[in-house]
């Protein structure tokens, strides 16, 4: 089934404070390993997940400009920390806080990325979807869903800009 065609439930998984969400992806963003968690959550058999790209489980209520934010930052040799909302096999959703790293071989070039993912707190999700909600207005606005995206994404910064710190600070602020 397509992504586009999995309605939401608005059905909300949570999972417990001390399991971990754990996935890699190739430098495409294609998955090569999940755990028993992001299976679970996602609602996935491995043989259905590996190989597919990592957004097969982005929601339509993730705003795309933090995803260039995301992989701007680790294509870049960086980690990158963020709240970001996933949409399960069915149509549920849920919420976590995602650590995404890139792996480097012997040479210094990236051959993978690795991403744990914690169960957030309810206050700080509270203030992403605020975020979220306004980042997304924002890129609704242009015709164009690239010109959208880059809207998004010079409102983020400026924010950032304005408040004088780096984004991993901001989510650790929230």
């Amino acid at each position: 089934m397509a992504r586009s065609d999995v309605h939401l439930t608005g059905v909300e998984r949570t999972f417990g404070t001390d399991e971990i969400i754990v996935s890699k992806t190739d430098p495409k963003g294609r998955i090569i390993y999940a755990n028993e968690v992001f299976l679970h959550m996602a609602g996935y058999t491995e043989r259905e997940i590996l190989g597919q790209p990592h957004s097969i489980i982005r929601h339509p209520s993730m705003p795309r400009c933090v995803f260039k934010l995301l992989w701007d930052t680790i294509q870049d040799g960086k980690e990158c920390f963020a709240y970001v909302l996933n949409r399960s096999k069915n149509g549920d959703h849920y919420w976590v806080l995602a650590h995404v790293t890139p792996t480097f071989d012997a040479q210094g070039a990236i051959v993978s990325y690795h991403s744990n993912r914690r169960s957030p707190r309810r206050d700080a999700v509270a203030k992403a979807e605020a975020l979220y909600r306004e980042l997304l207005g924002i890129e609704a606005r242009a015709d164009d869903r690239k010109v959208g995206m880059e809207a998004g994404f010079k409102a983020l910064v400026d924010k950032l800009q304005a408040l004088g710190v780096p984004y991993d600070e901001f989510v650790f602020a929230l």
